[in-house]
């Protein structure tokens, strides 16, 4: 019987392509865009997930997420440092300047002061030039990204000099960093580098970085820390999920994705639903023979069940295959570098497209199950 549910499905070839490609087509457009929602949205905390050194992040009580960040005094700093609990703690500036270029155009790019004694929060990985040279007069680091933003299509050349608020500033290496959430280049320097960008009225530091003492439970250290300090002490989760929580809550990414996905889901399910319905009723005398001759519903319905997922397991194979062909091909492009397929997307394209092929199959069974076996008698 397994056969000839077989034989009945692939009969008319253009109808079982159809069925698949309704499948393939959904699956590809689900997963990818859930894919890419999934890894924008992580891009929000990017340069969280980058500082690796310290496992406490320390700020103002009023900031919902990374990149609205009032200045704290350096007083702070040292508070923090005699919080019980607190192994070491540095400063950290983190905002949005304005550079011009050699050549007198203007970029917009995102600037770390890092700790001049420490480097706590410098990039994991450098492409050209050395992290120790940051301790040159007005040198600075730029990723990858931002140097093909601001230079782009030439090759890598240190000692290139940028004007930061009439203040010179260096090109001495190139690193990887996270993709940011926006395009802008990531410049790391020096703290007191970064001071002489920055007019400020004696508040530049924008987070304290801390660090837990061993055997400590960090969540219970930042507890105490807000409690001696007044101030927001976050785990490096935590802050995590406090951005990407803003993004989602606060922004028109979801429902322009959600958007997306629900059309995909409605386009599959009617595709794919309307030609299996077809599909059925066009085999209904041959459903109406195997009833004459003694076959039980049961059997019908696991045929047409074998049918249905035939159908998805094919098709939702081609849709995730051509989902990792496409992150394949775009993983050499810079503005996409980091994107990739999802298991949440994989997990989660796979439960629709099985309830899509459950629906459309329940849909087709009542049709079967109630049929007369007189109907392969009539002409």
């Amino acid at each position: 019987m397994n056969w000839l549910a077989f034989r009945m499905l692939t009969g008319d070839r253009g109808k079982y392509l159809g069925l698949i490609f309704g499948v393939a087509f959904a699956t590809l457009l689900m997963s990818q865009q859930v894919s890419i929602f999934m890894g924008i949205i992580g891009r929000t905390a990017s340069q969280i997930l980058d500082v690796r050194d310290a496992n406490i992040w320390v700020m103002d009580n009023k900031v919902r997420f990374i990149d609205e960040v009032p200045a704290l005094p350096d007083a702070d700093l040292h508070r923090v440092r005699g919080v019980p609990g607190v192994a070491w703690a540095v400063r950290l500036y983190k905002g949005q300047l304005l550079a011009r270029l050699e050549d007198g155009n203007s970029r917009s790019l995102v600037v770390l002061g890092l700790d001049d004694a420490t480097f706590v929060g410098a990039p994991a990985e450098m492409i050209v030039g050395k992290l120790a040279d940051l301790k040159q007069p007005d040198a600075v680091i730029i990723d990858k990204a931002g140097y093909e933003y601001m230079w782009p299509q030439e090759p890598y050349r240190l000692g290139r000099v940028i004007q930061i608020n009439n203040r010179r500033a260096v090109l001495v290496g190139i690193c990887k960093a996270s993709a940011p959430f926006t395009t802008l280049p990531i410049l790391f320097t020096k703290y007191s580098t970064a001071a002489g960008y920055v007019p400020n009225d004696g508040r530049l530091m924008s987070f304290v970085l801390a660090q837990s003492s061993e055997g400590l439970d960090a969540t219970a250290v930042c507890k105490q820390i807000e409690q001696q300090t007044g101030l927001m002490a976050l785990t490096r989760e935590q802050f995590i999920w406090k951005t990407i929580k803003y993004f989602l809550s606060s922004t028109g990414i979801p429902v322009n994705f959600g958007i997306t996905i629900t059309l995909g889901f409605i386009v599959g399910a009617a595709i794919t639903g309307q030609t299996f319905y077809l599909f059925t009723i066009e085999n209904l005398k041959q459903f109406g023979a195997l009833k004459a001759m003694g076959v039980t519903n049961l059997r019908l319905v696991q045929m047409i069940l074998l049918q249905g997922l035939l159908v998805g397991g094919s098709g939702y194979g081609i849709g995730i295959g051509l989902t990792a062909l496409f992150f394949i091909g775009t993983s050499q492009v810079t503005v996409l570098a980091g994107l990739h397929i999802t298991w949440a997307a994989f997990a989660g394209t796979g439960a629709a497209v099985f309830f899509i092929i459950m629906l459309t199959s329940v849909a087709s069974m009542h049709k079967v199950l109630v049929l007369e076996p007189a109907i392969v008698f009539r002409g």
